[in-house]
């Protein structure tokens, strides 16, 4: 064999080799970048590639960087989720993502508590609250507003809802956001219920006043015979009753504003229970707090009122247990709940109870729900009643 044929041979086989190897090579790196693709495609970051042989290593290093790169982003990407999540779980407006099939892909804290729930993973969950609330959620529209009432362990609510379409990843969903307006409405009713009480107040007082004072006016006569005495006299404590009626309705109109300070909730109800042995003995009143020593913050006697009101409204219903539970709730609101097993309040007053003149009683007035509304409203608060049947009677009174 010649030297030329020798070495054309060495340089075939270093050609080969080289060709090889650099096949061999590229296989290889398509398959690691392969492989980590795979694994970041399917959001698996638990691999490195080996950094210390000398071949390859700097290839290794890129993709490690690669790695670490999409690891901090994704790590990035979870603590904005997180911080938006708490973000939304604190804002008063319940927000709730809806996909097409109505499935519930978010939804924060605030909507749970406005629709009185722990989860909410499909609105068709919704048709066991309300059939007009599903329907609301199902078929409200992109720049659209409706309304649903409902209820709840607060009592009736009443929400409005608005909603936006929005593409997440493929997918349209809608975002919807509701509000409870529940007390806007309450308010806009006193406001109406005091203007038509002062109108007719003041009427009535004009046209009372006169004949009550002309009547003790002629009883003081000595020429009137006795049986036109009696009249006079029955006419003029009729009069006097009605004013003194009157007065009672005029109060509504003008509750003081509250002097607030800060004071052990648990010290007011052992006061009202005091004041309560004044009505029964033998009525047992319970007290339990689930929160720590609550503090509130308000005027005490005003509230003190509300809560001697409804122990008073339990015992004349004849309930041998009133129980007061107090605690603050996830949106650190002070939550007290007044029940008793006195009898039920009827299904057509229930709406009705709180509305000025209206009475269940033979001698009520009317007065004392629709006063205590106005306190707690004072109080930026409220009352409602949760339920009243056969085995409980609840009132539940919220402090923002």
């Amino acid at each position: 064999m010649t030297t030329s044929s020798l070495i054309l041979i060495i340089l075939v086989t270093v050609v080969l080799t080289a060709v090889i190897t650099s096949l061999l090579t590229s296989r290889k790196l398509r398959l690691k970048i392969s492989y980590m693709l795979d694994a970041l495609e399917d959001k698996e970051l638990n691999f490195r590639f080996d950094e210390k042989k000398l071949a390859g290593r700097k290839f290794n290093t890129t993709l490690n960087r690669l790695r670490n790169i999409f690891d901090s982003e994704s790590r990035e990407i979870i603590q904005q989720e997180k911080y938006f999540g708490l973000m939304l779980d604190h804002v008063k407006t319940g927000i709730a993502v809806v996909k097409e099939d109505g499935s519930v892909d978010y939804c924060n804290n605030t909507a749970l508590v406005l629709l009185g729930i722990t989860t909410l993973s499909h609105i068709r969950q919704l048709r066991a609250i309300s059939d007009s609330l599903y329907e609301s959620f199902k078929t409200i529209t992109d720049g659209s507003e409706q309304r649903a009432s409902f209820y709840n362990e607060a009592g009736k609510m009443t929400i409005t809802l608005t909603s936006s379409e929005a593409m997440i990843g493929k997918e349209m969903v809608r975002i919807i956001a509701f509000n409870d307006i529940s007390s806007e409405i309450a308010a806009n009713e006193e406001q109406s219920w005091s203007k038509l009480i002062r109108v007719l107040t003041h009427e009535i007082m004009n046209t009372i006043t006169p004949i009550a004072s002309l009547s003790e006016t002629l009883l003081d006569y000595n020429q009137v015979d006795s049986e036109i005495k009696n009249g006079l006299s029955t006419i003029s404590q009729s009069a006097r009753g009605l004013i003194k009626f009157v007065e009672s309705y005029r109060n509504l109109t003008r509750v003081a504003a509250p002097v607030k300070r800060s004071f052990y909730l648990k010290d007011l109800i052992e006061r009202s229970f005091r004041l309560a042995k004044e009505y029964s003995e033998v009525t047992q009143l319970r007290y339990i707090e689930k929160s720590d020593d609550i503090i509130l913050y308000a005027d005490e006697n005003q509230i003190l009122q509300i809560v001697v009101n409804l122990i008073k409204n339990a015992i004349q219903a004849e309930a041998n247990i009133v129980e007061i539970t107090a605690e603050i709730d996830s949106l650190e609101r002070v939550v007290v709940k007044v029940s008793n097993n006195g009898r039920p309040i009827s299904k057509e007053s229930q709406n009705e109870i709180f509305v000025p003149f209206f009475t269940t009683k033979q001698d009520g007035s009317g007065i004392g729900l629709s006063l205590s509304r106005q306190i707690m409203r004072l109080h930026n608060g409220s009352i409602s009643l949760v339920r009243s049947n056969e085995k409980i009677t609840e009132f539940m009174l919220t402090f923002a």
